[in-house]
């Protein structure tokens, strides 16, 4: 099964591993937005993009990220699911 489009991620995230498992698999399925909500979502915004740029050799390694730690759960779902891409899909994430 692939990943749609558009993530939005919670924070904090309890094991690096599988975060960096599932910006790998992020990056295969062509998702284009991973929203961060939750506390330190700006540092786990820095990680995520760390992750995706690696040592900036690939440039096919992108995708948008955002951070939202102080904002309404509710507000960050709208952000994510009205973020504009060329196919459908939402899925809210916890690691």
């Amino acid at each position: 099964m692939s990943l749609p489009p558009r993530i939005l991620l919670h924070s904090p995230v309890s094991n690096d591993l599988v975060l960096a498992q599932f910006v790998e698999e992020c990056l295969k399925d062509c998702v284009r937005l991973i929203a961060i909500a939750g506390e330190d979502a700006d540092k786990l915004e820095l990680q995520v993009d760390t992750l995706v740029v690696g040592d900036g050799s690939d440039k096919s390694r992108f995708l948008f990220t955002s951070a939202h730690p102080n904002e309404p759960l509710s507000d960050v779902r709208d952000f994510a699911s009205e973020w504009f891409c060329d196919r459908d899909g939402f899925l809210e994430v916890r690691l």
